[in-house]
């Protein structure tokens, strides 16, 4: 089993790095309140989030929401081999409960584990 920590190595740090995903994305998944968008790249599985006061106004659910989806990422970073990833929180999802964030999370991580083995 590899390491599954969440480094600083696993994410997205800087404006340059997220414009680079917006920019020349090879991937888009979308579901009703997220958006991923995924590019192809050297190192390892990296993530960057963007949860909008504009979409979540409560701090406490920014927050929440962050914490599953960073975890999720965490727990299932092996399948995704060398990618950057920026998930996007749109309105609704600060409306769910956390089971149905992650089933929604999970199945946007299912579809992009299946593009990136046609892909291969």
């Amino acid at each position: 089993m590899a390491k599954q920590g969440f480094s600083k190595a696993s994410r997205l740090l800087g404006p340059s790095q997220y414009s680079t995903v917006f920019q020349k994305a090879d991937f888009k998944l979308s579901a009703s309140s997220l958006l991923i968008l995924v590019r192809k790249s050297e190192q390892a599985p990296r993530l960057g989030m963007v949860v909008a006061k504009k979409n979540v106004k409560s701090a406490v659910q920014r927050n929440r929401l962050k914490r599953i989806i960073r975890e999720t990422f965490r727990l299932r970073q092996e399948e995704f081999g060398t990618i950057d990833m920026v998930v996007l929180v749109r309105q609704g999802l600060d409306k769910m409960n956390n089971s149905d964030v992650l089933v929604q999370i999970n199945l946007l991580f299912d579809e992009l584990v299946n593009k990136l083995d046609r892909a291969r």
